[in-house]
């Protein structure tokens, strides 16, 4: 069994410009990080919700992740490791303790088919049955899974990892993301002129930023001209529905089964819970954060948190649902 070093734990958390100031042996090890509830004496914890307060004071882990004023409720075989953010903390340790990162093996499967006018560079994994179509460039240490189309006029830049049955047509993916299985981008729009039904054609394109996930069975559609853009370090979940045009800022993260409308601009640092539906056309600024369910129907301006349908303030949508409460 793998062990981590203390060492090892404050190196990571240095790489992003976390510093701890306690006195712990640097040799001290763990087996695991692990939840409250389930930590063994050789595991590494964290808290980060009052909730678990009762678990926290009888953990068996070895050290915990907590902020400074909780400390005094940890039992005293668990080591408080301080930190300002332990749910940062986790996420960054999560990929220290399960290092079983992907890595192109550089194989290109005798079943794949590869159109002549692809460009496909070095240590490049593509799996059985999976087709690279014209006007398509694959960069160094892409994985594409098995089943998947992609192309025509896409580029993927380095370190992108494309899971199975994944298509991608006249798109351009920057480096280091992650396409999970079932996701469709690049494809046909959903616009028409309303009075004849006429289809419009859509030429453009989209573009994904760098370290984005696209959850499984998202769709992102083409843009009518330009290009339909995810800004970098977006975190798009499951059977997402991301419409012509439309733009998401960078850090977005948007839970599953989200609906966007066509043309509409979202700023940076946005969460959108499930299920919400955003109207086409509109201007959602940065630092937004939209309720589970909610439906917008007009712009909304920066640092605002928004629920209900007609979305608005939160504020105001808890007090209305209070009042009819007690009706």
């Amino acid at each position: 069994m793998q062990t981590i070093k203390f060492s090892q734990i404050l190196s990571e958390l240095e790489k992003n410009n976390i510093y701890i100031n306690n006195k712990i042996d640097t040799d001290m090890h763990f087996n695991k990080l692990n939840t409250i509830k389930s930590a063994d004496i050789n595991d590494l914890t964290f808290f980060s919700n009052k909730k678990y307060l009762k678990d926290l004071k009888e953990n068996k882990a070895k050290a915990c992740l907590i902020q400074n004023q909780f400390v005094n409720y940890l039992p005293k075989n668990c080591t408080p490791i301080i930190v300002e953010d332990p749910y940062l903390c986790l996420s960054i340790l999560t990929n220290l303790f399960n290092d079983k990162k992907k890595v192109s093996n550089g194989i290109i499967s005798e079943t794949s088919i590869i159109n002549k006018k692809a460009i496909i560079h070095q240590n490049v994994q593509i799996d059985p049955f999976s087709f690279i179509e014209f006007n398509s460039e694959i960069f160094n240490n892409v994985i594409i899974g098995s089943n998947s189309r992609i192309g025509p006029n896409v580029t993927i830049h380095n370190n992108v990892q494309i899971q199975d049955n994944v298509s991608i047509s006249n798109a351009i993916i920057m480096h280091d993301c992650i396409i999970q299985s079932g996701a469709r981008i690049g494809g046909q729009g959903f616009g028409f002129e309303e009075k004849t039904k006429k289809k419009i054609t859509h030429t453009g394109n989209v573009l994904i930023g760098n370290n984005c996930n696209i959850g499984s069975n998202t769709t992102i559609d083409r843009a009518v001209f330009e290009s339909t853009k995810i800004g970098q370090y977006s975190q798009i979940d499951n059977l997402v529905q991301v419409a012509h045009n439309v733009e998401i800022g960078d850090h977005a993260i948007v839970a599953a089964q989200v609906g966007i409308a066509g043309s509409t601009k979202i700023g940076n640092f946005v969460k959108i819970g499930g299920q919400a539906g955003i109207s086409g056309h509109l201007e959602i600024g940065n630092n937004v954060t939209i309720a589970a369910k909610s439906g917008v129907t007009k712009n909304i301006k920066n640092n605002k948190i928004v629920a209900g349908f007609p979305a608005k303030d939160i504020i105001l949508w808890k007090k209305e649902i209070i009042k009819n409460t007690i009706r």
